[in-house]
């Protein structure tokens, strides 16, 4: 499946549609089995997927660089033989500090930023780079933990905290 390509306009859109994508081709090969799937983009203005080489992380995190941005994780739970195909998304605030030249040159030089969603890992060395974040930091890490739960347990009456249901 080609990230780059899609047809959705909002960035909400993007990521439930890229997850349901996902989720969906791995549900057709086990239909009896609960398949999660997620995916994340970082949204200033426009879409920030990965990037492809050194160059385009520089000009992402340049972008980034002292701005506050949204970071939209979709996330997609199906189970084929349960009938059960659930999509949802959360949105997260970062706000990155101002980075010099060489702070994002160093960044890009630890090989983090090239297959991250907007070129930075929070639960990597790109922690450095964010002063803040207002919402789900597991969100912004790829997989909205809080989100999936209420999901198993709306949908599943899985509890994934207490195993309630398994």
């Amino acid at each position: 499946m080609d990230e780059k390509t899609t047809f959705y306009e909002k960035p909400e859109q993007i990521v439930m549609g890229l997850s349901f994508e996902k989720t969906y081709q791995v549900a057709q090969l086990e239909p009896d089995a609960i398949i999660i799937g997620s995916d994340t983009i970082v949204y200033l203005n426009e879409v920030l997927g990965k990037p492809e080489d050194k160059a385009e992380a520089y000009r992402m995190l340049r972008k980034l660089s002292g701005k506050t941005h949204d970071v939209y994780t979709g996330i997609a739970v199906i189970c084929e033989s349960q009938k059960i195909k659930r999509v949802d998304y959360v949105k997260t605030k970062v706000d990155f500090k101002d980075l010099s030249e060489a702070e994002i040159n160093a960044y890009i030089e630890t090989g983090e930023p090239l297959d991250k969603a907007g070129a930075y890992a929070i639960q990597g060395q790109g922690a450095l780079l964010v002063n803040q974040i207002q919402g789900d930091y597991f969100s912004v890490m790829g997989l909205p933990l809080s989100k999936l739960n209420q999901i198993m347990i709306d949908d599943f009456r899985i509890n994934l905290l207490t195993k309630e249901g398994l």
